[in-house]
């Protein structure tokens, strides 16, 4: 899924970040100019994937031959991140020492507005209370009907500064949603009527997941991760830090991507990987880090037991073209969210592909572990000798190809979710291939595959599929140009058989949306992971128009397009873009919908919208 995700100066970024045509925002317009300069120039894609549609709809493909134009720019953008992660690191620390900035202030409530509820109904969270990831809620749960979602106008929005991508899901409890703004270091409370924020938790550094929320020892507490690797347990009544602690394994520290789950008395936190793209670097020995899940105790932080997808990575023997020393195994990141089956005593994760050879049986996989030791049950390899990192897009040296080497970059984006079908449980997952499997939750074996399309290293099923009693949703990418056969919508097949039920294949709308989205044409699929609220499934495309789906028919309820310029109830600069990774959320009687996505050259925003049934 993420198969560009870069950790530069200890700054980890998602590569392949855009800005709007009109707008440039932070770090990731300049880098993005960069690259665009570059490939318009030398025709060296080398960040995004060996084929991408340039605005005017024409195809690129890799150019490998000059070598010393592709160093010369990978140098160029180390040095810039490099500098820039200090000047945030500097910034970071004055507002600390300054005190709250103005753009926080006028976020938050009214002195006497700033209470949170802990008592009130949880409606969302990433996982649910069984730490599974169905991405359903019930009616009654939401406070909403498949009626109110097809009749929505927006309640309130909030913008967020310095932002170009809107990537975390919320937790939502009665009257308060928890929010994680990601690029701007803080977790907010926010008032789900108005918007105004009840307390304001910063970081001090760029988060990276989602939050996941639990009540321990009568107190609520929220816990995610940030980009140095380290897990946060904060208070949900007040914002007040309860434990930092360092989230990964020994000896691979990669970076922490997916969102921890809370079960009883631990926390199991998914570890992703740095090697992707650090492949790409020509002077990198490449290979080392790969993925792995560390169990935390949920009181104090410290670890209980890690599990490698892995062994450590050694010296291979090989060299690349330019002599640099190979090492591997490497890869199989876990860049999703683990789910949690109590019955069975079992952990599942889905991973990526590896990043140098020799593969792995561990890479493109849904893996089992035993709940209390990490201690591996079973693997299902959805596809072998997968080896992808960031010089595979550019004809970089690090990128060997092997007689038995697929190189599609065909990640598990999204968890495993375990569902009732009949007098059966199934495991059921999409991926970026276009497959969407089922499998016996007790031994990992097949019973049902269905595929859309040829899938994209950016295509298929990107970051997770949804559920109800009967179906299984799945979103389909397929950005224009990157595959054979291009099929973004969304698709549905019952649980049971995996036999087709019904789809709704997306088409572009660019009239009159061209000055606020670039590449229109080729980029308006699904992607973000849907939501199955009552009746309704929910998606979103990445030109920002909001869906709202019959579940049984498929029947169009709702449409919304979000990439436009909002009033914001804190008065930053408010507009919308691509709607990707888990944006969408439902609870409280309202819908939740982040808007604006930078990375792999989408559309940036920075606004968290929310709807609600009109009036």
């Amino acid at each position: 899924m993420v198969f560009t995700q870069c950790f530069l100066a200890n700054q980890q970024t998602d590569v392949g970040i855009g800005c709007n045509s009109w707008r440039w925002t932070s770090i990731s317009c300049v880098f993005n100019f960069i690259m665009t300069y570059h490939v318009t120039h030398t025709n060296l894609i080398g960040i995004a994937h060996p084929m991408m549609i340039q605005p005017e709809g024409t195809v690129m493909t890799i150019y490998s031959q000059n070598l010393t134009r592709f160093r010369a720019l990978l140098g160029l953008t180390t040095a810039l991140f490099t500098g820039l992660a200090f000047a945030h690191a500097a910034s970071a620390q004055q507002d600390a020492g300054e005190g709250v900035e103005d753009w926080v202030k006028a976020s938050m409530c009214a002195a006497g507005g700033r209470a949170v509820d802990l008592s009130q109904t949880v409606s969302f969270t990433y996982t649910d209370a069984a730490g599974n990831n169905p991405r359903y809620i019930s009616a009654a749960q939401a406070s909403l009907t498949t009626a109110d979602l097809s009749d929505l106008e927006l309640a309130w929005a909030i913008a967020f500064p310095a932002t170009s991508s809107m990537r975390a899901a919320p937790v939502i409890v009665g009257s308060t949603i928890f929010y994680s703004a990601t690029d701007a270091s803080r977790v907010f409370a926010l008032d789900t009527e108005s918007g105004c924020a009840k307390w304001v938790y910063n970081a001090g550094t760029r988060l990276r997941s989602s939050m996941a929320y639990g009540v321990i020892d009568g107190e609520g507490i929220l816990v995610f991760s940030d980009q140095r690797g380290m897990i946060h347990s904060i208070s949900a009544e007040t914002g007040e830090q309860n434990w930092g602690a360092s989230g990964q394994a020994s000896n691979n520290q990669g970076m922490l991507t997916g969102t921890p789950v809370i079960h009883e008395d631990r926390i199991i936190v998914p570890v992703s990987g740095s090697g992707v793209i650090t492949g790409g670097n020509p002077n990198y020995e490449c290979c080392e880090n790969h993925g792995a899940v560390t169990a935390l105790d949920v009181r104090t932080g410290a670890k209980i037991w890690e599990y490698h997808t892995m062994p450590a990575a050694q010296f291979t023997g090989m060299e690349s073209s330019t002599g640099v020393k190979q090492r591997g195994p490497s890869g199989a990141p876990i860049w999703t969210t683990p789910t949690i089956d109590a019955a069975r005593a079992q952990i599942y994760v889905t991973t990526g592909e590896n990043t140098s050879h020799p593969t792995t049986g561990t890479s493109d996989a849904i893996i089992a572990l035993d709940l209390e030791t990490g201690e591996e049950k079973w693997v299902f390899q959805a596809l072998a000798n997968d080896m992808w990192n960031f010089g595979c897009s550019a004809g970089g040296p690090n990128c060997i190809i092997l007689d038995d080497t697929n190189s599609v970059d065909y990640d598990f984006g999204g968890p495993a979710i375990l569902v009732e079908a009949g007098n059966r449980e199934l495991l059921v997952a999409g991926q970026k291939s276009g497959d969407i499997w089922a499998l016996d939750p007790d031994s990992g074996a097949l019973v049902w595959n269905q595929q859309i399309g040829e899938g994209t290293a950016l295509g298929g099923n990107h970051w997770g599929i949804t559920t109800d009693a009967e179906r299984a949703f799945m979103t389909v990418n397929d950005p224009g140009g990157m595959g054979q056969v291009s099929r973004p919508g969304l698709y549905s097949f019952f649980l049971g058989t995996g036999e087709p039920s019904w789809f709704y294949e997306v088409e572009s709308d660019c009239e009159g949306r061209d000055d606020r989205l670039r590449r229109c044409e080729g980029l308006y699929g699904f992607s973000a992971a849907p939501l199955t609220v009552d009746g309704a499934v929910i998606a979103a495309g990445l030109d920002g128009r909001l869906f709202v789906f019959n579940a049984d028919s498929g029947e169009v309820l709702f449409e919304y397009d979000t990439a436009t310029d909002f009033d914001t109830v804190n008065g930053v600069e408010g507009y919308g873009g691509s709607i990707d990774s888990h944006s969408i959320a439902a609870g409280s009687g309202m819908l939740f919908v982040g808007s604006g996505y930078g990375s792999f050259s989408q559309v940036s925003g920075n606004v968290l919208l929310a709807f609600k049934p009109a009036e």
